[in-house]
């Protein structure tokens, strides 16, 4: 059984929005991933066992059954946006959400001469960031302060946290609602292109040079509610207008657990490739949408400038010592759940390609294994000029 003329037809009628900024998203080889997975499709579901952005369920989610899987929640959230929201006509529209917005952005301002005039210069830009982030001493008396206390002045202005956290608190009244995912999404879109950092969360950058303030002022300047709005929009008119009939299932899971529960089928597994953690590039939306206050990292007394959860998610794929036997038993979990599978890495990996191939041989001695490439940049999401990796990518097709 294929996919193939379903895909085709797909990808050209139906191109699923675009939600974050994300590093090794593979978007842009989809197509590439999609010949894989038909090569091994057999009817079953698809789990998508390290979903990050969510982009595999916006590609198959109306043509199979997907299991989207990331241990990181927001991973979940953006996922139901692909496959589980819907249309309801209690939904409310861009401007509904965000007059509520305003009132409680309105409500809670505290009084900063927040002036990013273009020629501000360097001294004045900085006295007024640092009294920004002197808000995490702040007592606030009302709830839902997360992102004012623990982000002004960093990546977003207060005045752009001020409406992540209003825009937040409005999301939860619709919590139990199909398009309650919805919302996040359009505010992590949000935050991402109001950001000023590089695409993710790792560290926000200082205006040390004139160069580097005026690149700066380009963000500060955003507006948190017209990208919320440009992309709730977007999202509204591509949603279905009823509920989805398929059993799609989002779950925030180690790997491991995810292949205890899934029920067979077709497991698509793109693993991180190297050393950094993505729960250190993309913390602030996990605590967007756990919003749970969480204890900051702290090094040397202070907390550390990136502002990182105190607890999050180290994955073993990431860790030299650690990786071989990560990938053991992730074939392990394959043989275990009955499936087949397509194993998304790169020549530029913790572990060589012919490593991995004689760690799923052995572990898979009577499975068939075929090896795809195709040449690839990965996006480091950096400013510099290794924002774009040339590497080769590989599909390793086990069935």
């Amino acid at each position: 059984m294929t996919l193939a003329h379903k895909i085709e037809d797909y990808l050209i009628h139906n191109q699923y929005p675009s939600l974050i900024k994300y590093m090794g998203s593979k978007s842009k080889i989809m197509d590439f991933i999609l010949d894989g997975i038909n090569q091994v499709y057999d009817g079953r579901a698809v789990c998508d066992l390290f979903s990050g952005s969510g982009s595999l369920a916006g590609a198959l989610g109306q043509q199979c059954v997907v299991h989207s899987n990331d241990i990181q929640n927001y991973s979940r959230v953006l996922a139901d946006t692909y496959n589980k929201a819907y249309f309801e006509n209690d939904m409310p529209n861009a401007d509904e959400i965000i007059i509520q917005a305003e009132g409680l952005v309105l409500q809670h301002r505290i009084e900063f001469n927040l002036n990013y005039d273009k020629g501000i210069s360097l001294k004045s830009f900085n006295r007024i960031e640092n009294k920004q982030k002197k808000l995490i001493d702040h007592k606030f008396n009302y709830k839902w302060h997360l992102f004012s206390k623990n982000y002004s002045g960093t990546w977003w202005s207060y005045e752009q946290c001020l409406w992540i956290d209003a825009l937040r608190q409005v999301a939860e009244k619709y919590k139990n609602k199909p398009y309650y995912s919805v919302i996040l999404s359009s505010l992590m879109f949000g935050m991402a292109y109001a950001s000023q950092g590089t695409g993710h969360y790792a560290q926000y950058r200082d205006a040390k040079t004139q160069s580097s303030l005026k690149d700066i002022l380009l963000y500060r300047t955003r507006s948190i509610k017209g990208y919320f709005i440009r992309k709730y929009e977007e999202i509204t008119n591509y949603i279905p207008k009823s509920p989805i009939l398929m059993p799609h299932r989002s779950t925030s899971l180690d790997y491991r657990e995810c292949l205890e529960v899934f029920e067979g089928g077709t497991v698509y597994a793109d693993p991180p490739y190297c050393f950094v953690h993505y729960s250190r590039f993309y913390h602030a939306l996990e605590t967007l949408v756990l919003y749970d206050f969480p204890t900051l990292q702290i090094q040397r007394g202070n907390i550390v400038k990136g502002r990182y959860r105190e607890s999050r998610h180290q994955s073993p794929f990431c860790i030299k010592s650690q990786v071989q036997r990560a990938f053991i038993d992730l074939f392990e979990g394959m043989k275990t759940s009955n499936s087949n599978m397509v194993l998304s890495y790169c020549n530029t990996g913790m572990i060589t390609i012919d490593e991995l191939y004689k760690i799923c041989k052995a572990v898979l001695p009577n499975k068939t294994i075929e090896l795809l490439t195709t040449d690839h940049q990965h996006m480091t999401l950096g400013r510099r000029e290794d924002r774009q990796r040339d590497v080769k990518e590989c599909l390793l097709l086990i069935f």
